[in-house]
């Protein structure tokens, strides 16, 4: 029997990665989550004076949202032991550059990409759960974009919160239905995502079927493939053709780049390239938006240091449970009880356990 396919397009999605500090020696197990630190570091020493002038254009690029003011204090308890929560969003805004890769076929913005990163107490390994973006919830009363208060809303997709209220009423809608507290938010554009993947010379990924790309436009067989960033962006839309053409799929499609894009950022020796260095700092910090706790080149260099033992090839990634709504089979709810145990090892530091890693809709698989 064919699974329903949910969505209702072939919108975008794309990955936020951290950042890579300047001041270790190089290393094919250079971090992840230490780039923005990397390219700074290298620019200022081998620029001098120029250096500065680079920082402060890097510094500048990123935008910063106060998501602790316009969510208040109607947000769950932060745990002494709860590591550290970090909800990252991959923004298909056709606005600017973004326009060009579709076209003009799609206006607006979305949100099709969201995941909560976990980075347990004492750094070691982190957890990222994605969550479907067709999935129906509850919107709690947010303040929208230009401050004014938004009414609260049943059933509405989890990708309409971003593109009708903004940012920070999505980490609120993630707070509501998780209980978990979210520290830090980094939104990453499809612009910045395409030019990210060209700074490190694209990213190698294996596919155990083909892509067919009806939709899309990508059509790969099974086996290895070497992607660019245009590549890479059709490769991460990816719908139709691939799977059961369900958003289902996509978010496996996502997961495997993720882990992809990560190791190879890990083995390239940045350091050993200050030119390349900096393209990789300034195409990520261009398309960044973060809290405003991170919106600066020394603060993401502070928390970079924080996270300096975790390996991104360690990291595990989970799908929320979720089955197919009753009443919309083209729409997906959170599969209970196991998302409540998903989200209850989040908020306690706990490991996930097996059955909380099992979606109905997808036959018992995360």
């Amino acid at each position: 029997m064919t699974r329903p396919r949910t969505g209702t397009g072939d919108n975008g999605t794309d990955h936020a990665t951290a950042e890579a500090p300047a001041a270790v020696p190089p290393s094919r197990r250079r971090r992840v989550w230490r780039w923005v630190a990397l390219g700074v570091g290298v620019v200022v020493v081998a620029g001098g004076g120029a250096g500065y002038w680079l920082y402060r254009g890097l510094d500048s690029n990123i935008k910063g949202v106060d998501i602790d003011r316009a969510i208040g204090d109607d947000r769950p308890e932060k745990l002494p032991t709860s590591g550290q929560n970090i909800l990252v969003l991959g923004s298909d805004s056709r606005a600017g550059a973004n326009a060009a890769l579709d076209a003009g076929k799609v206006s607006g913005a979305r949100s099709d990409t969201a995941l909560v990163i976990h980075i347990p107490e004492g750094r070691r390994k982190a957890v990222a759960v994605s969550i479907p973006r067709d999935t129906l919830v509850t919107r709690p009363a947010c303040s929208g974009r230009d401050g004014g208060e938004v009414a609260p809303a049943r059933r509405v997709m989890f990708n309409s919160v971003y593109s009708q209220v903004g940012p920070a009423c999505t980490v609120k809608t993630v707070e509501k239905m998780s209980g978990v507290r979210m520290d830090h938010y980094v939104e990453i554009d499809f612009a910045g995502f395409k030019d990210l993947v060209d700074a490190i010379g694209g990213v190698t990924v294996t596919l155990d079927e083909p892509i067919n790309g009806r939709k899309g436009g990508l059509r790969l067989e099974a086996g290895t493939h070497r992607l660019d960033g245009a590549q890479s962006l059709k490769f991460v839309r990816t719908r139709y053709g691939y799977g059961d053409g369900s958003d289902l799929g996509r978010i496996t499609l996502q997961q495997k780049f993720l882990t992809a894009l990560l190791s190879e950022i890990k083995k390239q020796d940045l350091l050993g390239s200050p030119a390349k260095a900096y393209r990789v700092a300034d195409s990520l910090t261009k398309s960044l938006t973060t809290d405003s706790g991170l919106a600066s080149l020394t603060r993401l260099a502070e928390f970079s240091r924080s996270l300096d033992g975790i390996d991104p090839a360690t990291m595990e990634t989970i799908m929320m449970p979720v089955s197919y709504d009753k009443v919309d089979p083209n729409r997906v709810v959170a599969a209970q009880p196991q998302a409540s145990e998903l989200w209850k090892a989040i908020r306690t530091d706990a490991p996930v356990p097996e059955s909380a890693k099992k979606s109905p809709a997808t036959g018992g698989h995360s």
